[in-house]
C-alpha cells in the first residue's frame, strides 16, 4: 500500500510517498481502509521534530482518519468488516490503511461523509473537551476565540454557540474575520490592527472575557489575560505562533481567574471512554447538521506537502483533508 513517509526531520518537501506492507490487526485492534485524513498544525511540527511526541522513523503524519473497517483482531468487540468509522491515531494516518486500537474508533452514520468525519476528531474533540470539561462554559458567557479562522477556532465558534455563549472571534485579516462571522461569531477583532485587551473589553461591554480559548500563544496571550473577567477561565490549547508565553501571575490573583491546561492527547489516553463519548456527541451533531466542519481543500497523498505548506502559511480556513 502507499504511505506518506517522514524518514528524517525536515520540511514538508522532505516527505516521500512509498509502498509499505499492508497492516494486520493485532489484539484489540481493527484495520481501517483509509478514505480521508485530517491534517492539523501539529503535523507541520511533528515532521520537523518540534512536537512533544517524536515517533520512530519512518512514520506518517496524519492523526485522524475516516474509512471502512477491513479486518478485526481478537478482543475487538463492537466492530466488523464493512463498518464506517472515524479514529484518532496520533500519527501514521497518511496512508491507504492503518491498524488502530478499538478504544480510539467510533462508528459513523451514513449521513456523515468521510471528509467531514476526518475533520472532527482532533479540532472538535479538543474544543468540546476544552469548553465543556475544562472551561465549564455556561450559557450567556463571553467566549473569546484566538486564531478563530483555523480548524480549532472554527470548532470553538460552532461549539461555543451550541453551548449558548456569545462569541468574540479574533483573527489576523478581514477575510478571516468575515469567515468567522459567516459561521456564527457575534463580534470580531483584528489583532493585527486593534489593541487586543481594549478591543475585548469593548466587545464585552467592559465586562471582559469569561473564557479565553487560546491555540496561538505568543504575544496575544498577555493582553488576552489582561482582558479576563473576574472568575474567568483561560484555556491553554497550544502555541501555533511558535512562542510559549511567560505570563505575569499577579494578573491571575487580581482577577480571581484560572489558567487551565487543555492537553487533549493525554485526555484521550487517560480517559478513553470520556473521549469516545465526546466523539459520539460530535458525530451526532454533525449528522444533525448542528456543526459542519469547513473543508478548506482536499489533497491526494502525493499532495501532502502542499497541504502542510498551506497550513504553515496560515492560509487554511477550517481543515485541509487528504483524500485517499
Amino acid at each position: 500500500m502507499k504511505a506518506v513517509l517522514c524518514k528524517q526531520f525536515g520540511s514538508p518537501e522532505n516527505l516521500v510517498v512509498e509502498t509499505v506492507p499492508y497492516p494486520t490487526a493485532g489484539e484489540g485492534e481493527a484495520v481501517i481502509a483509509v478514505a480521508a485524513v485530517g491534517l492539523n498544525f501539529f503535523d507541520t511540527l511533528i515532521i520537523q521534530g518540534k512536537y512533544q511526541f517524536k515517533p520512530a522513523f519512518p512514520f506518517s503524519p496524519g492523526a485522524e482518519v475516516a474509512g471502512v473497517v477491513k479486518s478485526v483482531g481478537g478482543n475487538a468487540q463492537g466492530l466488523a468488516p464493512g463498518d464506517r468509522v472515524v479514529a484518532f491515531t496520533g500519527w501514521g494516518g497518511a496512508c491507504e490503511a492503518i491498524s488502530v486500537p478499538v478504544a480510539r474508533i467510533v462508528k459513523l452514520p451514513d449521513e456523515v461523509s468521510f471528509e467531514m468525519a476526518a475533520a472532527l476528531t482532533v479540532t472538535y474533540g479538543t474544543t468540546l473537551h476544552a469548553l465543556a470539561d475544562r472551561g465549564r462554559l455556561k450559557p450567556g458567557e463571553n467566549l473569546v476565540v484566538l486564531g478563530a479562522a483555523g480548524g480549532t477556532g472554527q470548532a470553538a465558534i460552532e461549539i461555543g454557540k451550541l453551548m449558548g455563549a456569545r462569541i468574540i472571534a479574533c483573527a489576523s485579516s478581514p477575510d478571516k474575520l468575515e469567515f468567522c462571522r459567516s459561521i456564527g461569531a457575534d463580534a470580531t477583532i483584528d489583532y493585527t490592527q486593534d489593541n487586543l485587551k481594549d478591543a475585548i473589553r469593548m466587545a464585552t461591554g467592559g465586562q471582559g472575557a469569561d473564557v479565553v480559548y487560546d491555540p496561538v500563544g505568543g504575544d496575544l496571550a498577555e493582553p488576552a489575560l489582561r482582558a479576563m473577567a473576574w472568575g474567568g477561565r483561560y484555556l491553554v490549547i497550544g502555541f501555533a505562533s511558535g512562542a510559549v508565553p511567560r505570563l505575569p501571575l499577579n494578573l491571575v490573583l487580581l482577577k480571581g481567574c484560572e489558567i487551565v491546561g487543555v492537553f487533549w492527547g493525554s485526555h484521550v489516553e487517560r480517559e478513553p471512554e470520556a473521549h469516545r463519548a465526546n466523539v459520539r456527541k460530535l458525530v451526532a451533531w454533525c449528522a444533525e447538521g448542528r456543526i459542519r466542519p469547513h473543508i478548506h481543500g482536499t489533497y491526494t497523498l502525493d499532495q501532502a506537502p502542499d497541504a502542510l505548506r498551506a497550513i504553515e502559511r496560515r492560509e487554511v480556513k477550517g481543515k485541509a483533508i487528504l483524500v485517499v
